[in-house]
């Protein structure tokens, strides 16, 4: 089973489950781990290839991966600690995994919060795509990914987030880096398909202003979408809970207190 944590509250029902973007791990919700404890029950995973649960699956998955077989982790999870629903928050790439599980099984999730949502490719991001998949075989993937900070992330203020991208990613290992690259064929179906058919259940966006690659997308959306909400955070990025962590905890604890 792949690595998780959890803290309790006695004085709570609900649950969150935070699941972090490609190359990054559970350490990403440290700024939310604390305040968000104080009112409900968290579980932390690191999925599939990343973080703890990457030695777990070194030596016995030999296959590429599927966002069906990483949304299955989670669930497997769940059903271990007993955990019939839950609010799920997503982080980048983590969006897609959360978004998915709440496609595939809506009755295990009560609401979601996706950051720095990740539901259209624009031009650049679609390049950037091409410009890995040439280059992937012959560039060290940590070069790779350390560009993709700077291109996602370049601002000062974007400095810690960043460097937490770019420590993560060269943790990651490449064949875990070639794995989860390979799922880029399941990700323009599924986001044309996220996009286009709006899920009924209570979901909140936040995007950091300076998140020039995804937010515009998000903000087309919500105006498709009727049970979705957009939540700007000023001063912040693409990995806005930690550009921002009080704006984007106060935020999102507000938001759940209201489910």
């Amino acid at each position: 089973m792949i690595y998780h944590k959890s803290y309790i509250n006695d004085k709570s029902n609900q649950w969150v489950v935070l699941l972090h973007g490609a190359g990054g791990s559970s350490s990403l919700w440290y700024k939310q781990i604390r305040p968000f404890a104080k009112l409900f029950n968290i579980l932390l995973i690191d999925l599939r290839g990343h973080g703890r649960s990457k030695d777990h699956f070194r030596d016995m998955i030999i296959n590429q991966y599927s966002f069906d077989e990483v949304s299955t982790d989670v669930i497997d999870v769940m059903d271990t600690l007993k955990i019939e629903k839950a609010h799920f928050v997503g982080m980048s790439l983590g969006t897609i995994v959360t978004r998915y599980i709440a496609e595939v099984h809506p009755e295990r999730v009560s609401s979601l919060i996706l950051g720095g949502a990740v539901l259209r490719l624009n031009r650049r991001s679609r390049f950037l795509m091409r410009l890995a998949t040439w280059t992937k075989r012959i560039i060290p993937y940590q070069w790779i990914y350390s560009t993709m900070a700077f291109i996602l992330m370049p601002k000062n203020n974007h400095k810690e987030s960043r460097k937490y991208f770019i420590r993560e990613g060269t943790n990651w290992g490449k064949k875990e880096f070639l794995k989860w690259f390979a799922m880029k064929s399941e990700i323009l179906p599924l986001l044309r398909y996220f996009y286009e058919n709006e899920i009924k259940m209570p979901i909140l966006y936040l995007m950091g202003e300076e998140d020039y690659m995804f937010l515009p997308a998000i903000q087309m959306l919500v105006k498709q979408h009727k049970s979705s909400q957009l939540q700007i955070i000023a001063n912040a990025g693409h990995v806005c809970n930690v550009d921002q962590p009080e704006a984007f905890n106060n935020k999102a604890i507000a938001f759940l207190q209201q489910q």
